[in-house]
């Protein structure tokens, strides 16, 4: 089969587990939430703004790159602000052919003027709602299916407080946990109350492992915390050696991962700027994808990354020569991966994602 096209790349249904509520907002929407709380911005318009956060995202360290968020989370503290975004999260999802969507952010970082956890997560659940409402159906007839990730930051102290927050939304759009924030120095054990809470609780969470910070990060977020999928776990690499014939060997972490279909949330345009990988060509998706992994495509953060789930395809085809059946299967991975129960996950799959493909000429 012959490499898609970017336009048919767009009309694909697309699966996204990992991308940021506080890393996709629109530049202009950053402009004039700024003006309203009188924010100063490192630029003065949308266009030069845009081009500010790519840069500066693009330095290869992931603390510069985690810098941009000073300036996207503080216009993000009012309910007005947070449906806002919110809403137009789902809007240029639903542009960009995502048929269902987890996005995730961090409540605590949305509270400095005065808002409670809970009005946070009422009013980003009241953007994703009339986003859903607005969006039109797509080629096969379904809507856009957009559910929250609540994070807690791995420097802070208010994880059990999140995981608790994150329980008692469960059954109002809110679909499972998170911890995110530079991994150096803080391991996912500082949290194990949390993780420990949540699996008693029966509930579902992904942890950011294995993006900056190698083996260790991957393995206690898995064998320590119970991980249900890793935030980007790219790193799973480092355990796999591949001989000058080809023939790879997995050590016995890598191994555990694929055995036990453990997903990976991975997001190429990101690790590339993050220094997680030196350039789409050589980013270990390839090999990951060949070793048959449990591989799912993101976005991570597309306003930093100027990217969305249409461009992480197009950059994927053009690198390692993939087909609509391969976007397929990592648009079905992902689907299958999704902290959704398990019939609604069936239906979007039978439904919406295979006769989307089969439309396009996949196989």
């Amino acid at each position: 089969m012959s490499e898609p096209t970017r336009e048919q790349i767009l009309q694909a249904p697309k699966v996204l587990l990992h991308d940021h509520l506080d890393g996709g907002l629109r530049p202009q929407t950053v402009v004039e939430l700024a003006e309203e709380v009188g924010h100063q911005l490192p630029a003065p318009d949308a266009d030069s703004l845009g081009g500010w956060f790519a840069e500066s995202a693009d330095s290869g360290s992931l603390v510069r790159y985690l810098e941009t968020f000073e300036h996207t989370v503080v216009v993000m503290q009012t309910e007005e602000a947070l449906e806002r975004v919110a809403r137009e999260c789902v809007a240029d999802l639903a542009a960009d052919g995502v048929v269902y969507a987890e996005i995730r952010y961090a409540p605590e970082q949305h509270v400095s003027r005065g808002l409670t956890l809970d009005q946070v997560v009422a009013a980003v659940r009241s953007g994703f709602e009339a986003g859903m409402a607005e969006a039109p159906p797509g080629p096969t007839g379904g809507r856009i299916v957009v559910r929250q990730l609540l994070t807690a930051m791995r420097h802070q102290a208010r994880s059990r407080e999140i995981a608790e927050l994150s329980v008692a939304w469960r059954d109002a759009g809110v679909v499972g946990f998170d911890i995110a924030g530079a991994e150096a120095g803080f391991p996912p054990t500082r949290h194990l109350d949390a993780f420990e809470y949540l699996q008693r609780q029966n509930s579902h969470f992904t942890i950011h492992a294995g993006e900056a910070f190698g083996l260790p990060s991957i393995w206690e977020a898995i064998q320590w915390c119970g991980a249900d999928r890793l935030g980007h776990g790219v790193r799973i690499v480092d355990d796999i050696t591949v001989d000058d014939d080809g023939r790879a060997h997995l050590g016995r972490l890598a191994a555990y991962v694929r055995d036990k279909r453990i997903p990976l949330e991975l997001a190429p345009a990101s690790n590339v700027q993050t220094g997680a990988a030196p350039s789409i060509a050589e980013h270990p998706i390839g090999l990951l994808t060949d070793l048959r992994f449990r591989v799912t495509v993101n976005t991570d953060n597309r306003l930093m990354s100027q990217t969305s789930m249409t461009s992480e395809m197009t950059a994927l085809v053009e690198a390692f020569g993939y087909d609509l059946a391969r976007l397929r299967w990592f648009t079905i991975n992902a689907m299958k991966s999704a902290f959704l129960p398990f019939d609604e996950r069936l239906a979007i799959i039978e439904s919406i994602v295979k006769p989307g493909y089969t439309a396009l000429g996949a196989g």
